[in-house]
């Protein structure tokens, strides 16, 4: 997870939701990031086992760590695994290195239910640790997309995750005005074509804290932790929710992006087009600590948790009635993650298995 403060960074991405009731979180399609970066986390057995325990159905892990594929075999969970963006270049060179790929992490783990194969983290032009990964990434995505369907294996997902810094500041309201920034675009929109041909949804993250703590004169608690208010009409569309306007931002964008690539088209092609992707995952949070002041904390968390409960299952007023598939970050604390301090207190579960804080289901 990468954290930024940009202003727009909360406009651009998915929102996730956790309980520690009854925890049944299939209905509102959501999961959990398990990270590892920390001391003394739990060994994967015994992560799998709290997954079991709290109904938590799916999971995501950032690479493809043997011993939590082993503890996932025969498990009900669904996992999204993810290709480190330093694998780019080797899988994107030839396509029996994605053929092996597939072969040592995914073929070989039969009795896993793999979901969806995220190639790439973050991988943008505009982000110089990851600029050099740039020409690798479509062609990357192409290969395993070609090695999975060789091996019978077409239901899981290939997708890659994008930051919010990819999406025109200048675009963020109103929602439906949404774009990608212009210098991103000649990267971004043969992977947005890519996605709607092989109907794969896009993985991205949003944290709307952060909008909250860096904009309170302009920003109400009660819309960006989605507790009752006012809300805004924004080109006839009313949201009661910061968390709906941030998903249309990024809808908006993906549209857009799919109209430039069927324009760009040849008209002679015929044929239906194809609908854009969808955010349809992604990863967020709330720290319980790190933000200097009260906004991030355990009673914040439980609120805005609580409350994506409900949210999340119904769909954004661009999108009415679809679930939004999510991943909460994240499964611990990870006392060794780079950057600041925030980064490293978004965990749901103590170490020793407890939830750090108590919630609501309902």
């Amino acid at each position: 997870m990468a954290i930024t403060m940009n202003h727009f960074f909360l406009s651009a991405m998915v929102i996730l939701i956790f309980s520690f009731t009854s925890l049944d979180l299939t209905a509102a399609q959501i999961g959990v990031c398990y990270g590892r970066n920390g001391a003394g986390l739990p060994p994967p057995s015994r992560v799998v086992e709290l997954f079991k325990q709290y109904n938590i159905k799916r999971m995501r892990i950032y690479d493809t760590y043997q011993p939590a594929l082993e503890a996932l075999r025969g498990s009900d969970i669904e996992l999204t695994v993810g290709i480190l963006n330093m694998q780019l270049q080797e899988i994107a060179a030839a396509q029996s290195n994605a053929d092996r790929w597939v072969q040592d992490n995914i073929r070989n783990y039969g009795n896993v239910r793999f979901r969806t194969v995220v190639v790439g983290n973050e991988v943008s032009p505009i982000r110089p640790e990851t600029s050099q990964y740039v020409p690798f990434l479509l062609n990357a995505m192409r290969n395993i997309r070609a090695a999975l369907d060789a091996a019978g294996l077409g239901a899981i997902k290939v997708t890659t995750a994008i930051e919010t810094e990819v999406v025109d500041p200048a675009t963020n309201f109103q929602p439906s005005k949404g774009d990608f920034r212009p210098e991103v675009r000649p990267f971004l929109d043969p992977i947005v074509a890519f996605l709607s041909d092989t109907g794969a949804p896009i993985f991205a993250s949003i944290y709307p804290f952060l909008a909250y703590l860096n904009n309170k004169a302009q920003i109400s608690f009660n819309y960006a932790f989605l507790q009752p208010n006012s809300g805004i009409t924004a080109d006839g569309v009313y949201y009661d929710n910061l968390y709906y306007a941030l998903v249309d931002v990024v809808n908006a964008a993906l549209e857009k992006s799919a109209a430039r690539v069927s324009g760009a088209a040849s008209a002679d092609q015929g044929g239906p087009k194809k609908p854009p992707p969808e955010v349809g995952g992604g990863e967020s949070g709330v720290p319980t600590a790190g933000s200097g002041d009260a906004t991030s904390s355990v009673e914040n968390a439980r609120i805005y948790n609580n409350n994506l409960v409900r949210v999340v299952k119904n769909g954004t007023p661009l999108r009415p009635g679809k679930p939004i598939e999510t991943y909460i970050f994240a499964m611990f604390d990870e006392s060794d993650k780079p950057g600041s301090e925030m980064e490293r207190n978004f965990g749901l579960f103590n170490a020793n298995g407890d939830p750090k804080y108590p919630m609501n289901f309902n």
